[in-house]
């Protein structure tokens, strides 16, 4: 039988599990080396609680921006099955009219869409793309009444704003300041972890793996929390689901059907 691949959460744990292996390698040289001259008082609790403090407070904020961008991904394959359904009733209520390269153009936007969340597809491509369906749509209006077109550009609008919102999310990062002061204490905190003067020295390796995984762990977590469309990076581990959007391509492809416009077409 062949190995199982480690998950993305499973990779996550494994590197914070190999700093802190490193930070345990490096307490036993500096036990054996007589470099344990740090002393053991509550100022040193005191600023382990106060960077578990600010590590609570990043975490909070980017749990806020995760659980919105959850919901993103089901919004926008919503607006493009409903716009596919839309052109679909028209071709229902008007069997002249000539629905398909609309048709074929949402089914290309919504691969393109997918391709965009990894970064094989530029944002202002992808708003070109968005932006070809007004042709299609003013392409129909000689076929139904201009309420039936007003929700189609509603949903086009709509799509356009999830788009922005992706975009804001994914290359702005959370409070950048709040994670170097993280970044900083944590590194003082495990280089003090090391040099910590804990009798019996048995005691100490428990207490130090165990206080550094927890800062390992939470800031390797936050920072991959603060970008949950991360599928082009190796190392994330905590990225929202695109299956929402996956099923809807199949769906809308299935409307295109084996009529002269393709999806291959429509991107030509």
């Amino acid at each position: 039988m062949g190995k199982t691949p480690l998950s993305k959460s499973s990779r996550l744990f494994l590197r914070a599990a190999i700093i802190v292996g490193v930070i345990i390698t490096l307490k036993l040289l500096a036990h054996y080396a007589g470099w344990e001259s740090i002393s053991l008082n509550p100022l040193f609790s005191g600023i382990v609680a106060a960077n578990v403090f600010l590590m609570s407070f990043l975490l909070s904020g980017v749990l806020s921006d995760y659980k919105e961008s959850e919901r993103l991904p089901g919004e926008l394959a919503t607006s493009l099955e409903t716009i596919a359904e839309e052109v679909r009733g028209i071709c229902i209520a008007r069997p002249e009219a000539d629905g398909q390269p609309c048709l074929a153009c949402v089914a290309a936007l919504a691969r393109d869409i997918v391709q965009w969340f990894h970064k094989q597809h530029r944002t202002s491509e992808l708003m070109d793309d968005l932006n070809r369906l007004t042709d299609h749509f003013a392409a129909l209006e000689k076929w139904t009444q201009a309420t039936f077109l007003t929700r189609l550009k509603q949903e086009q609008a709509n799509i356009r704003r999830t788009i922005t919102r992706i975009h804001t999310i994914r290359e702005t990062s959370f409070i950048s300041s709040g994670y170097l002061v993280a970044d900083a204490t944590t590194v003082f905190l495990c280089v003090g972890l090391v040099l910590v003067r804990i009798d019996p020295f048995y005691e100490s390796l428990f207490f130090v793996g165990t206080i550094a995984f927890l800062l390992v762990f939470l800031l390797l977590l936050i920072r991959d929390l603060d970008n949950p469309f991360g599928y082009y990076e190796g190392g994330s581990g905590e990225d929202v689901s695109l299956k929402p959007l996956t099923d809807t391509i199949a769906r809308i492809e299935s409307l295109v059907g084996n009529d002269k416009y393709t999806v291959q077409e429509e991107r030509r």
